[in-house]
């Protein structure tokens, strides 16, 4: 980058400083994120500010950020659990587009003097919702992992399945001359010819990838591996006219059994949060102000009658599928805005000759302004239609883990940390184990067990590795790592967890009791005074000796230890060391104390 073209720069830090100074406002104000982003699209776009004009061009960059955030998605499910949802999907999903694109149709048929042709092609579009903007939602408020949050996702998925059909649709009314288009049977082959190619390589060439580039300890390689995966399989579904997204979410299941999930989407995660506040905020900027002043009463109409009629047509049908009223008008809110790909499907159209300019203009403010009331719309839902706490009655992944004992996350599976999982295991406690050694993951998966590759000292590892919900953290890593670099940062954001902790030596025990973990292994003192007893038995001690001798060590030692701890010094408590033969009681002999 030189001085002579600084565009590009410029433009990066009018995106960087809008979204500095304008969502933390919303934030604070219990506003949103979402809808700040929006707000600073729109104030340096060209209908206010006009800092940034490119809208068009930074909305279709910023797709990626739904690309990123499916792929994040399909990591956290399962091939099991994802196919627990295939009512969802394939049932309330296809009823939904179905139903609401029709019902939007009928709708633009009373209030415009469309063709039929013309408002199939916007009605159909406008029945869908927005991945972005509802999963935004959905993580904010913690309910992604929800029942809710499962079947409004599952209506997202048949949605993006769905963006294939309506561009045959709208290709099939089209009144613009062009080729003889392809016959559906072929684009029905090429998708699953597309589909079959990406699940072979999500499921047998990645993880053997992503194992090579683990074993070298390359960081860098495997965020570019990471990405890598991500972008080739959206560039494999859009080279077949298919959904990035739906390619990226693919590849993402493919890979959520896989031991590298978690380090997958902690590197993720950072390029997936500023691709999608850079989405929201060229949806802001694509706002025309100028259409929207020019037609207040008709785009207003129709952003009512759009929120109206999707959020009753998905509560009747969520509430077919056995969601509770309260939650299913919820859900009709939450999926009642109209969706990015509406901006695809209009210019198509638009090219098609089957609406004017304008009317493409005019029906995405009507989907920009859906989304933007959105976010206050369901926090009012939420408000209004709250489902009542039952005494007694808990569900979901917490209760889960309390019935079996607790959620533990185990940093460490090499020698130590194997006979930790076993005992946790057999006391039913579900665990979440992290290495960095790939040939010890792929070992002990020859055993049944499951270890997740990554560096369990990272705080978005230990974050995507569910810290939040654990009932305690262990360490149990070999080597003396750094427990203040380490421990600061995951005692500022949860105090109140139980840390176990690994100490290679005795400096290693002294700086971690330091750092205030309070339950600290030094991984020989064990294994040291069971030999220490068998060489005492073999040379013909008596057995009330040895136990004599055991619990004074031990006092003195502990003893040692507390001092050292409290001064610093490694010297204090030297009188405590053991240097010569003492006069014991094994009469007088208490409970020996612990290590």
């Amino acid at each position: 980058m030189n001085g002579d073209d600084p565009g590009l720069l410029r433009d990066i830090v009018v995106y960087l400083a809008a979204a500095v100074l304008v969502v933390p406002l919303f934030i604070r104000f219990r506003l949103g994120a979402v809808l700040g982003y929006l707000a600073a699209g729109i104030l340096i776009g060209p209908s206010v500010l006009g800092l940034v004009g490119d809208a068009e061009g930074t909305l279709h960059f910023a797709e990626f950020g739904i690309v990123l955030l499916l792929f994040v998605i399909g990591l956290e499910l399962q091939l099991p659990r994802l196919w627990a949802m295939r009512s969802n999907i394939f049932g309330l999903g296809f009823l939904q587009v179905l139903l609401c694109g029709l019902a939007l149709t009928a709708l633009l048929l009373g209030m415009t003097s469309f063709t039929w042709a013309a408002a199939l092609v916007v009605g159909l579009p406008l029945g869908l919702s927005s991945t972005a903007l509802v999963m935004q939602l959905l993580n904010e408020r913690q309910l992604t992992a929800t029942p809710f949050g499962e079947r409004s996702f599952a209506v997202l998925l048949f949605q993006d399945l769905a963006i294939v059909p309506l561009l045959t649709i709208v290709a099939a009314l089209s009144r613009a001359p062009t080729v003889k288009p392809e016959p559906g049977w072929l684009i029905a082959l090429e998708t699953v010819i597309a589909l079959a190619f990406l699940v072979a390589v999500g499921r047998y060439v990645l993880p053997r990838l992503f194992r090579i580039i683990g074993t070298l300890g390359a960081r860098e390689a495997f965020v570019a591996a990471a990405l890598l995966s991500v972008m080739g399989s959206a560039l494999l579904m859009a080279s077949f006219g298919l959904s990035m997204a739906l390619g990226a979410f693919v590849a993402g299941v493919m890979l959520a059994e896989s031991p590298y999930r978690h380090a997958l989407e902690a590197d993720i995660e950072p390029f997936r949060g500023l691709m999608l506040g850079l989405f929201f905020i060229a949806i802001g900027m694509s706002l025309d102000l100028a259409v929207v002043a020019a037609n207040w009463g008709l785009i207003l109409s129709l952003v009512v009658g759009v929120l109206v009629v999707k959020t009753s047509v998905i509560a009747v049908l969520a509430r077919s599928f056995g969601t509770g009223w309260r939650q299913a008008i919820k859900m009709g809110v939450l999926l009642a805005q109209g969706g990015e790909f509406g901006f695809v499907l209009f210019a198509e159209a638009e090219r098609g000759l089957l609406i004017t300019h304008s009317a493409a203009q005019l029906f995405g403010a009507v989907v920009t302004l859906s989304m933007a009331l959105t976010p206050l719309l369901f926090r009012l839902a939420g408000q209004v239609f709250a489902v009542p706490d039952v005494p007694g009655q808990r569900d979901g992944p917490e209760a889960a883990g309390e019935q079996q004992g607790g959620h533990v996350v185990l940093v460490g599976s090499g020698r130590m940390g194997q006979v930790i999982a076993q005992m946790l295991r057999a006391r039913g406690v579900a665990i979440t184990a992290i290495d960095l050694d790939a040939e010890l993951i792929d070992l002990t998966a020859r055993f049944g067990n499951k270890v997740f590759w990554g560096d369990g000292t990272r705080m978005d590892i230990l974050r995507t590795a569910g810290i939040g919900s654990a009932s305690a953290l262990v360490f149990a890593i070999d080597g003396a790592w750094d427990p203040k670099i380490v421990l600061a940062p995951i005692r500022a954001e949860w105090p109140e967890l139980p840390i176990i902790a690994r100490a290679f030596d005795r400096m290693h025990s002294i700086a971690l009791r330091q750092s205030g973990v309070e339950h600290v292994t030094r991984e020989t003192i064990e294994s040291a005074v069971a030999m220490g007893r068998d060489v005492l038995a073999t040379i013909g001690t008596p057995a009330t000796l040895i136990d004599a001798i055991e619990a004074e060590y031990r006092r003195r030692d502990a003893e040692r230890l507390d001092l050292q701890v409290i001064s610093g010094d490694m010297m204090s408590g030297a009188d405590n060391i053991i240097r010569g033969e003492l006069d014991l009681d094994p009469a007088a002999l208490g409970e020996i104390p612990p290590a």
